[in-house]
């Protein structure tokens, strides 16, 4: 499959770009980027080519990866599904519900496959506690702490991202804990309740259709020696918690390409394509909309 990628950031740096290049079943065409200059160095290191257009770059390829800021890929990613581009796409899908709708729709009416990079639905150690954990019923709570120190820790490649300063955590890490409770306690009915602590923490409390309950408690702002993950489910089979990966973000990222290898060839949808990537904004939107209700 000949592969493109959209962005020159960080994340294109460490993760994207290095899985492309070293993945056995695609053939890495080129980079667009918005600074021509950053897509230059970057296709460089990978000995690919740098692209001024970036139609130009999605006539020539099969599919496009993209890691941008969710205002820009959910542009890009319409542009790329209706030039028939399959597309491996990053968290979340878009800023608003309506901007991710476009991009379900594109892929939806193109016939593209789509696969979002859900970090954790592509470790082999979570994933599989998931598929595990989702497998049972009974649950009757759970509970999602994502806590990071983006704009504590003083050398996070990511504190300079504008969007993430605007959306906060709810936007940048919610997203990662919703893909991990949705396929086990099932959809969110209702948002309970929503309210803000330190900084751009959020909590949060949800509905779920399967009639359990979770907390989310989200944050960029944690103390270094504060951060981390951890997801713990609570029901008549007892108590359970998300192991933690040995891997890094680049392997998930190769797994993530192979199931949009395996969507595209066989034209079934993955567990974490646009819809479900709509869906997971669609929450985060009810959440904020709960956020931002008058205090009477």
């Amino acid at each position: 499959m000949r592969i493109g990628l959209l962005g020159t950031g960080p994340w294109a740096q460490m993760v994207h770009a290095p899985a492309l290049s070293g993945h056995d079943g695609l053939d890495f065409v080129g980079v667009w980027g918005r600074r021509p200059a950053a897509a230059k160095e970057l296709a460089d290191r990978h000995g690919t080519r740098a692209y001024d257009d970036v139609d130009a770059l999605l006539g020539e390829v099969d599919a496009v990866a993209v890691a941008l800021p969710p205002a820009v890929q959910a542009d890009l990613a319409v542009r790329a599904a209706r030039a028939e581009c399959h597309l491996l796409l990053d968290k979340p899908l878009a800023p608003t519900v309506a901007e991710g709708q476009a991009v379900a729709e594109a892929a939806r009416r193109a016939g593209v496959a789509s696969v979002v990079f859900f970090t954790t639905r592509f470790q082999t150690e979570p994933e599989a506690w998931i598929s595990e954990q989702a497998g049972g019923d009974g649950w009757f709570v759970g509970r999602a702490q994502w806590l990071g120190a983006v704009f504590t820790s003083g050398d996070s490649p990511f504190a300079a991202s504008p969007w993430r300063r605007e959306k906060g955590a709810l936007w940048d890490v919610g997203p990662h804990a919703l893909s991990v409770l949705l396929p086990v306690l099932g959809d969110v009915t209702g948002v309970s309740a929503a309210a803000h602590g330190p900084q751009d923490t959020v909590h949060a409390v949800l509905d779920h259709v399967t009639g359990a309950s979770s907390t989310l408690t989200l944050s960029l702002t944690a103390p270094p020696a504060a951060a981390g993950a951890v997801v713990e489910l609570r029901g008549a089979s007892g108590v359970t918690s998300l192991p933690e990966s040995s891997e890094g973000a680049l392997p998930a990222f190769s797994r993530a390409a192979d199931a949009l290898l395996t969507a595209a060839r066989t034209g079934r949808p993955h567990a974490c394509d646009a819809a479900f990537g709509l869906r997971v904004t669609e929450i985060l939107a009810a959440v904020q909309d709960v956020l931002d209700r008058p205090v009477d």
